[in-house]
């Protein structure tokens, strides 16, 4: 066996790339014909539930302005939904049928499990689900003085995906529905200060690709990854469960607004519409998967070149070369916000 190995090893690599050059001209051709006929069958979400968690952030908010120009009825939930008033109001005049405001935890399944089938006794269907819960973070893993939120970050960008999902999954089996998920390559490029929002998107990532195989044909899964598509530079606080707050002392990158992210948004509908397997913004960086797995050191090197030294990161998360910052700090615990408002459909001031 070790013998037969060695000699797969020695092999296969080299004839699968053998093979793969010969064959990519024939797939381009059939992946375009593929693609115009999903065109021309696509999906007509008008008057189709679409609930979409996170949907006061940035990419949540862009994603419901393309439903809703779709004419599709919308369901948005976020933790907490001072924004989401607003983005009620611009869903609606874009077309939206209907538009439910609704606060949640999707980290907590009984919070799930109330939106979810709340929206589908009052709807009487649900068709899709757009998972775009995340929270991304820029510290070294060393650096993090408190271990106690490193499970809330796992939490955010996994569960948050994972327990909405786990109860959606009968409604959208009847409705032959569809799941979309927001991830990102970083769960495979490796991006210092980054390494549990990487860790958690991987996980994504392997969840949804692993349930399409489980579920077959009865509900499709669109996953949707993106690279650095904007910057936002501020300072962000989060509340955990106990009401202590947790402040993100550090300027951040993150992927937030700019025609990119309309453009990723645009994308992510219509490809969901067609029923594709993956939306990819931008799709050159598949290139780097492909490095990853039969050249990472080369991955490496280029990283290193792009990134400067690890001293260089450093230096940029300390403000130069003393020690480094505490990036996650506990300010005293205050008292704990109201439970998430309920869903409320008879109520006007919930539905429009």
């Amino acid at each position: 066996m070790d013998l037969l190995n060695s000699l797969l090893n020695l092999f296969v690599p080299p004839a699968s790339l053998v093979m793969m050059a010969f064959a990519w001209p024939a797939l381009s051709i059939l992946n375009t014909v593929e693609w115009i006929y999903r065109s021309l069958t696509s999906e007509d979400v008008e008057n189709k539930v679409v609930i979409i968690t996170g949907a006061s952030s940035a990419i949540g908010e862009k994603i419901a302005y393309e439903y809703a120009q779709r004419k599709a009825i919308l369901v948005l939930v976020a933790k907490r939904d001072q924004r989401l008033w607003g983005i009620r109001e611009n869903a609606r005049l874009l077309g939206a049928k209907h538009v439910i405001v609704v606060a949640a935890d999707v980290v907590k399944d009984e919070d799930c499990r109330r939106f979810i089938t709340d929206t589908v006794n009052y709807f009487g269907r649900l068709d899709h689900l757009v998972n775009t819960t995340n929270m991304g973070h820029n510290f070294f893993f060393e650096e993090v003085l408190d271990s106690s939120v490193l499970p809330h970050l796992m939490d955010i960008n996994f569960w948050g995906s994972v327990y909405p999902t786990f109860v959606a999954l009968p409604y959208l089996k009847e409705s032959r529905g569809r799941i979309i998920v927001n991830a990102s390559v970083e769960s495979w490029v490796p991006m210092p200060r980054m390494s549990l929002y990487a860790a958690a998107k991987a996980a994504v990532i392997n969840f949804y690709e692993t349930l399409r195989f489980e579920l077959k044909d009865s509900v499709g899964i669109t996953i949707a990854t993106h690279g650095w598509i904007g910057r936002e530079m501020n300072q962000t606080t989060f509340m955990l469960e106990e009401g202590t707050e947790m402040q993100w002392k550090e300027e951040r990158e993150v992927p937030l607004f700019g025609t990119h992210v309309e453009e990723f948004a645009k994308l992510i509908v219509a490809g969901a519409c067609r029923g594709e397997a993956y939306v990819k913004y931008p799709s050159w960086y598949d290139v780097f998967f492909l490095y990853k797995v039969l050249a990472p050191d080369v991955l490496g090197w280029t990283f290193r070149l792009l990134s400067g030294s690890y001293g260089c990161w450093r230096d940029s998360a300390t403000g130069g070369g003393g020690a480094a910052r505490p990036l996650l700090e506990a300010s005293p615990a205050r008292k704990s916000l109201p439970a998430p408002i309920a869903f409320a459909p008879a109520s006007p001031n919930r539905q429009l």
